[in-house]
């Protein structure tokens, strides 16, 4: 078994994307995180403390409904990407990381962002989840570079 899989959640369309890039660029299988209930524009309104994204960030318990679940018991190496939110990936990461089986992978982190880097999102995770093995994490454009992406994940 050596198998890879590109697991993204998009709430705008920009990680979505890039994953499908990165997923033709490496050779390996995707799979769309997928909230129950889709996010609305109103959802996304950060400058809102009332909204759905903002109400979720602000709640660390918050774990918003996965639509599918996947069988990930084939693959070695699992890529999982997210726009960054507050500086940290939205709640449904943390929903899809609870509900599949990660232990024993390579687990590589990318996101997407206006301004924030990677960083926070990558301490985050690995402070939640210290059991998984969470190689790295990279902030990707739509603009991948071959190169640089093979010496990420080697």
């Amino acid at each position: 078994m050596n198998k890879t899989i590109v697991c993204y959640f998009s709430a705008s369309g920009t990680t979505k994307n890039v994953a499908r890039n990165l997923a033709h660029m490496i050779n390996a299988d995707l799979f769309e995180i997928e909230p129950v209930e889709s996010y609305s524009d109103a959802d996304l309104n950060w400058m809102d403390k009332a909204s759905r994204s903002s109400r979720e960030n602000d709640n660390p318990a918050s774990r918003p409904e996965v639509k599918e679940k996947i069988d990930l018991s084939n693959y070695n190496t699992v890529l999982i990407g997210y726009p960054i939110w507050w500086g940290v990936p939205p709640r449904i990461i943390n929903t899809f990381i609870e509900e599949n089986n990660l232990e024993n992978k390579k687990i590589y982190l990318f996101a997407t962002s206006g301004g924030s880097n990677i960083n926070t999102s990558v301490t985050y995770l690995k402070r939640e989840y210290p059991n998984l093995n969470i190689i790295s994490g990279k902030l990707l454009s739509s603009s991948l570079d071959n190169e640089e992406i093979q010496n990420w994940l080697a």
